[in-house]
Order: structure tokens, then C-alpha cells, then sequence
């Protein structure tokens, strides 16, 4: 099996991959955006639109090693899907990992949005990328955080992820996730996880977020239920404690026509992360296909 894979990625050449995949950048995939795309009314959760791409399929079958796990965790008080994404044909013991968050009304099987998975294991399979993986989890719909209902999904990132990754033998002997990545709800929580590494002591190497849910508005947010009132939220708000957020390299990508644009704007503007793009689209599945390739070359730079 792991011939097959290797005879498979070396039939690539680089050129023809990145012309396969469009991991030459976002200018090839902005311009490929007609007007038309993303044009279905946006919600802060995933809206797949059902182009039913599989890239990992189309790509001389390199698909990444998926495993589903159920384990319980104390923190949410229930068990919870845990879902590692690794590429294959390469060895895993002490492989870093980037937490994978979803948005809001998602789950971890959802987590995974345009094709990432499947550009992490073709960019693997022919060393475009170091070898890294993914670990989603699910995190209910409060923002990962603990709106006092004694549901606490960054309590479990923070204090019970590094012992299933450890266990797994995975993020190094302390099973610590090297990066975060995260998508609307879970970019928002990306951001607050960064910030309380940073304040343990033990930062991660990059945060990568996709249409992150950065709202100005504490009239937007309270419609979303997920915060006691608005200080609490002004209290973890990113876009009022960049000075807690840490020295992490950040990225951030957001469709022009999302709902979050206004607050992400602000957020390239004040907060200058190393990569801040606003391209063609929306808060769709379509439009994070057409940024997933940076997000993992972003990622690739800063993992080990």
C-alpha cells in the first residue's frame, strides 16, 4: 500500500501539481471566482454547495488517513467525536498536529472544509508540504468557550486534548497541538486558544483562520446566544486583546461578500497578521476551497 502511494505522488511532477491543485496561490484561484459563486444566503455554519469535488480522489489516489474516534470528555461532560486527519505513507509517532475547529452548528466530522484534508495529503505526497496533521473535535456551538452551563470546549482543548494526542502518539511527547486552525465560529475560538496557550506559557507556532466570526456589533453577537452578556464577550473578543493574542504568526482569510468581512477587515488592519487576504466569495464551502491551498502552505512554514 505505501508503494503504491509513493509510485503515485512520484508520477507528479511539482509543476503539474500545483497547475492540479492550485497551490501556486490565491491569484490563480481568486481569478477562477465568477461573480456568481457564494451567491446563496450566508449562516455562520458551513454551506456546502455541493460540487461534491473529492481532490484527494482526482489526485493519483492519495488520500489522507482518516480515523474517528468516541472518547469522553470531562470538560463537556459527554463524549465527543475525535478525528485525526494525517497524510499517509509516513511515519506518525511524535507527527505535529494543528487543532481543527468547525463553526457554529458544525460538528468535527465537519471540520474539514474546502478539500483541506485532501491538499494536506497530496502536498505531503510530494514534499510540498512537511509532513503534519489534523485533529477536529466537536465543540458545541458556544464559541469554544464556557458560557456558565458547565460546557467547556476550550477547557478540553487546553487540559484534555494533549493526553489523547500523547496516547495516540502524536503532537510529541507532550501531545501538544503546534498550531490551530479554525473556520467562522471555530476561527473565533482559534484565536481565544492561541491566546491561552500564550498565557501558559507554551504558544503555538500559527493560528490559521478562514472567515473567523469577528463581529463589532455586540447587538450581531447577542442574537447568537452564546455569551452571558456583553462583557464576557468583550472579554474574549480577539479584535479588543490583540495585545494578549501572542507572538504565534497569524493567518486570516475572508470572501469579500461574507458576514464576518467587516470585522476581519479590522482585524488586518489593526492586528497585521502575517497573512491577511480578502478574495472573491462568501462563507461557503466553494469559497474555502479557493483559500484552503495557502492556509496549508501557511501552515507548512510554521508547523514544526
Amino acid at each position: 500500500m505505501v508503494e503504491n502511494y509513493r509510485a503515485a505522488a512520484r508520477r507528479f511532477s511539482r509543476r503539474s501539481l500545483f497547475a492540479t491543485t492550485g497551490l501556486l496561490g490565491l491569484a490563480a484561484a481568486g481569478a477562477a471566482v465568477g461573480a456568481g459563486v457564494n451567491a446563496a444566503a450566508e449562516t455562520d455554519g458551513v454551506k456546502s454547495t455541493g460540487r461534491g469535488e473529492d481532490l484527494g480522489k482526482t489526485v493519483a489516489g492519495i488520500n489522507p488517513v482518516i480515523r474517528t474516534e468516541r472518547v469522553f470528555s470531562k470538560s463537556r461532560g459527554r463524549e465527543v467525536d475525535l478525528i485525526t486527519i494525517l497524510p499517509p505513507g509516513v511515519p506518525t509517532e511524535n507527527l505535529p498536529v494543528s487543532l481543527l475547529l468547525h463553526g457554529l452548528h458544525g460538528s468535527a466530522r465537519t471540520a474539514a472544509v474546502g478539500n483541506i484534508a485532501d491538499l494536506l495529503a497530496v502536498g505531503v505526497a510530494t514534499r510540498l508540504s512537511p509532513a503534519f496533521g489534523f485533529v477536529a473535535l466537536d465543540g458545541g456551538d458556544n464559541y469554544w468557550h464556557d458560557r456558565g452551563t458547565g460546557d467547556d470546549p476550550m477547557s478540553m482543548l487546553l487540559n484534555e486534548v494533549p493526553g489523547w494526542l500523547a496516547q495516540r502518539r502524536l503532537g510529541g511527547p507532550d501531545g501538544l497541538p503546534a498550531a490551530v486552525t479554525g473556520t467562522s465560529m471555530g476561527g473565533f475560538g482559534a484565536f481565544v486558544y492561541a491566546r491561552r496557550r500564550f498565557e501558559q506559557g507554551r504558544p503555538v507556532n500559527a493560528v490559521a483562520t478562514m472567515s473567523p466570526g469577528l463581529l463589532t456589533s455586540w447587538t450581531e453577537m447577542a442574537k447568537r446566544n452564546v455569551f452571558i452578556n456583553a462583557d464576557q464577550w468583550a472579554a474574549l473578543d480577539p479584535l479588543r486583546n490583540l495585545d494578549k493574542l501572542g507572538p504565534a504568526p497569524v493567518g486570516l482569510w475572508c470572501g469579500d461578500r461574507d458576514r464576518f468581512i467587516e470585522g476581519c477587515r479590522r482585524y488586518i488592519a489593526v492586528g497585521h497578521p502575517e497573512v491577511g487576504l480578502i478574495t472573491p466569495g462568501g462563507h461557503t464551502d466553494e469559497y474555502w476551497s479557493t483559500v484552503t491551498p495557502d492556509v496549508v502552505r501557511f501552515l507548512s512554514r510554521h508547523i514544526g
